[in-house]
């Protein structure tokens, strides 16, 4: 079974995303997804300043299975990405919660959690088990 932190949401896509204190979102693929894809060979995040909207292909990582487009679970701005996947894109195999995390977005929009429409982790577990059968 797949971990499935509970302090995030989760995107049909697999991407995660966690609303940080500051009001920005941090984002990266699920442990799901890293399982799925295997053993990641390069990752391309979004430039610094770029406007995503939700549901749009933002950046991309490739395994020695695949190469998968990553999708923008809100629309926001990118404020950060992590750049040190570069040299690095195991890390999203290793720790794809934490130090594997792929972008942080400020929201276009404020006022409501911008995570609404996005799945807990409960709802996510029951998706990814249904999607494997």
């Amino acid at each position: 079974m797949s971990n499935v932190p509970a302090d995030r949401k989760y995107a049909a896509t697999h991407e995660w995303a966690l609303e940080n204190e500051d009001g920005t979102v941090t984002v990266g693929i699920s442990d799901h997804a890293q399982g799925q894809l295997g053993d990641m060979v390069y990752v391309e995040v979004p430039e610094m300043g770029s406007i995503v909207q939700a549901e749009e292909a933002c950046a991309v990582v490739e395994s020695v299975k695949a190469a998968s487009d990553v999708y923008a679970p809100i629309a926001g701005e990118v404020v950060d990405a992590n750049d040190g996947l570069s040299d690095s894109p195991e890390t999203v195999n290793q720790d794809p919660y934490n130090d594997g995390w792929i972008m942080k977005l400020k929201p276009l929009e404020s006022g409501a959690p911008v995570t609404d429409d996005l799945m807990d982790a409960a709802a996510y577990e029951v998706f990814i088990e249904d999607e494997d059968h």
